[in-house]
């Protein structure tokens, strides 16, 4: 797999060519399992094909159950200066149902441990809207990840996949995930209690104290170009978009033979206006009018639905940018969805 998702990046030194890269991202599995040898031969594979930041952030995704103080000295030592550590919940019963590999007692180490050889940017998620999570048991977790310093947290609300072993758990009445309503409370506690704590809402799942806002997801918000390499890797050129085959033999099959493991798609105006739209709403930069208006005409409607927003409390404006308000983030998609040109 290693072996092909280099020759996959060598052939696609091309794609980003003229951009200068800013972030590096380990992520999409378990890349806390790979070796600093294995690390470290595509850092220098990328500072070889491309053009680097020398303030680029290298962020790794690890399990909390991989962390030691060995591999944390081993990542930070080839460069890697910001963690993602999926912790998910401090709650034994759910990280079981969860089937996460880690206990609550090896999170709380591997966050002690981090910040012991030297990782200042860390970032945690955390989710709710979980089966039985109380709001007392909320509060907690939020207070945990507060009171050890971490800086950054992405925090997502449980969806429940159809066909899934979660779905048929609920189906049976073995678990009872939460109401709309106690999903709306828990995300309303979240952003108020970090807002207490200097934690600032900068997207509507990402917060972070100021300066430790994280840049790779910013740049994916704001549209900017990404190359993405590996099974289920999604890359984005501004006009177009392309994501490899998920299937791992099929995938190293194709790049071996040199046959095509990718799909493509072509973003038209209408395409590339709604998903600046999108993005650009579920984050504190907002979205430019005049930016949308240089991929397509703003529709003869557009400023009486921005005005009714702004009326009903969701939206506002400043100078030529529309923002959610507090309220707004919560009906975000459905924002977006009216202001969609068709």
């Amino acid at each position: 797999m290693l072996n092909t998702m280099h020759k996959e990046l060598n052939s696609r030194r091309d794609y980003c060519r003229e951009e200068v890269i800013e972030t590096i991202y380990f992520g999409g599995g378990t890349p806390s399992l790979l070796t600093k040898s294995e690390l470290q031969q595509f850092l220098c594979q990328i500072y070889d094909q491309f053009e680097v930041a020398e303030t680029v952030e290298i962020t790794l995704e690890a399990n909390p159950d991989d962390c030691n103080e060995a591999r944390l000295h081993d990542w930070k030592s080839i460069g890697i200066n910001r963690l993602s550590i999926g912790i998910q919940s401090f709650k034994s019963s759910d990280l079981q149902w969860m089937n996460r590999a880690h206990t609550s007692q090896e999170a709380e180490q591997c966050l002690l441990l981090a910040q012991s050889v030297g990782f200042s940017n860390i970032t945690v998620d955390l989710m709710y809207g979980l089966p039985n999570l109380t709001e007392v048991e909320w509060r907690n977790h939020i207070q945990k990840v507060i009171d050890w310093g971490v800086p950054h947290i992405s925090s997502y609300c449980l969806t429940v996949e159809e066909n899934t072993l979660l779905d048929r758990r609920v189906k049976s009445g073995e678990l009872t995930v939460a109401s709309d309503e106690e999903e709306s409370r828990q995300f309303e506690i979240l952003v108020d209690t970090l807002a207490a704590n200097g934690i600032h809402q900068y997207e509507i799942s990402n917060f972070s104290k100021p300066g430790f806002e994280s840049q790779h997801n910013s740049n994916y918000w704001k549209g900017a170009l990404y190359l993405g390499i590996g099974p289920s890797a999604h890359s984005f050129q501004g006009t177009s978009r392309q994501w490899n085959i998920a299937n791992n033999a099929q995938y190293i099959k194709l790049v071996e033979d040199e046959q095509n493991y990718y799909e493509v798609e072509e973003l038209t105006p209408v395409d590339q206006f709604n998903e600046l739209l999108l993005t650009g709403l579920r984050t504190i930069y907002g979205v430019s009018l005049e930016k949308l208006a240089e991929i397509q005409p703003l529709p003869s409607n557009f400023s009486i639905q921005i005005a009714e927003f702004i009326d009903s409390g969701w939206m506002e404006q400043k100078n030529q940018s529309i923002f959610l308000t507090k309220q707004g983030r919560l009906r975000a998609d459905f924002v977006a969805s009216e202001l969609f040109i068709a």
